[in-house]
């Protein structure tokens, strides 16, 4: 297997060994970020829906969570 090329300022050339390594880790990091940022607001709006569930007014909810 081949590494991918990467643009070192001058030229385009194959990655290597350590530079994938680096990169493979800095996708998986990335990945895992995006990850927490979606389930984050996935629990806000499904807190937001609770609350409204027992009867709190937009008001309300917007009073309790800012």
């Amino acid at each position: 297997m081949t590494n991918p090329n990467t643009f070192d300022g001058t030229k385009l050339r194959e990655m290597t060994d350590a530079e994938y390594a680096q990169w493979e880790t800095d996708n998986a990091t990335q990945a895992e970020q995006a990850a927490a940022v979606e389930a984050k607001a996935a629990a806000r709006v499904s807190a937001l829906a609770k609350l409204a569930g027992l009867g709190l007014t937009d008001d309300e909810i917007a009073a309790l969570v800012g």
